[in-house]
């Protein structure tokens, strides 16, 4: 199975990694860090929206936060997800 990744383990980053999912599966998105708590539905909102304007239904993503930024999260989920699918989707 293809995986893909982009962000690091930094503080003020995540890493995100994307793998392929089965066609009409949707998209699974699991999540650990140390902002998941406090901030898991944001972080999980702000994923599945980037996702969407992308053009991208079927995807696992796993999520490694350590405090990144909203515009950080967006880069990071788009990165990875259009590395996996093998170029620009827009």
């Amino acid at each position: 199975m293809k995986t893909t990744q982009a962000g690091t383990l930094e503080s003020m980053d995540c890493l995100v990694t994307a793998s392929e999912a089965e066609k009409g599966r949707g998209i699974s998105i699991t999540m650990e860090g140390t902002s998941v708590a406090r901030f898991g539905e944001a972080i999980l909102k702000t994923a599945k929206e980037t996702l969407r304007e992308i053009g991208v239904k079927d995807i696992k993503l796993s999520i490694q936060d350590n405090g990144a930024t909203d515009l950080v999260l967006r880069a990071r989920v788009e990165a990875a997800a259009l590395r996996l699918l093998g170029g620009d989707r827009r």
